[in-house]
This record gives C-alpha cells, sequence and structure tokens, in this order.
C-alpha cells in the first residue's frame, strides 16, 4: 500500500466519522433518523425553523469544535452542504 493510498484511506474513515458526528448533532435537534439524508434539505424535508436552526448552529459548533460564520450558515441548504463545510474545517480534502 503507497502512502496516497493510506492517505486516502485515512481521509475517507475521517470523513465517515464526520458524517456519523453530524448525524449525532441532527438527533439532537428532534430530526427522526428514518429523514436523515445526505441529500435532505434543511427547510423542505427537515422542515428547520429558526430554533431549529439556532440548536444545529450550536451543536455542530461544540461537537467539531468549529466556529461558522454568518455566511457559511445562510449557505447551508443541504445535509451534504454541511458535510462539506465540517470537512473542509477540519481539514480533509480529497485528491
Amino acid at each position: 500500500m503507497q502512502l496516497n493510498d493510506l492517505e486516502l484511506m485515512q481521509k475517507t474513515m475521517e470523513n465517515k466519522t464526520n458524517q456519523r458526528t453530524l448525524y449525532k448533532v441532527l438527533r439532537k435537534t428532534g430530526v427522526r433518523r428514518d429523514r436523515i439524508k445526505l441529500e435532505a434539505s434543511f427547510t423542505d424535508d427537515l422542515n428547520f425553523d429558526q430554533v431549529d436552526w439556532a440548536l444545529f448552529v450550536f451543536y455542530l459548533e461544540g461537537f467539531f469544535k468549529i466556529q461558522l460564520e454568518d455566511q457559511e450558515i445562510t449557505e447551508l441548504s443541504l445535509v451534504n452542504d454541511t458535510l462539506e463545510i465540517v470537512n473542509k474545517r477540519t481539514n480533509i480534502e480529497f485528491s
């Protein structure tokens, strides 16, 4: 196994860990397990309101130890968008 393959495998594992942690954050905000999908829309599929957003951002920043900018929060529309930002902030980028 080459070093690049090992790095890719490690990043893939970290991505899956981030995905599981993101799902935990969504569960903490009251989203049912069967509704959590990467392509789910926060407004259309998960019916987020202002309280849901506040809780979600609070838990997201706490679980991942990141600070989101207001602009980043307004750009979130899908669960996958959040995963991409978390991966960038935790330095998981695929080559």
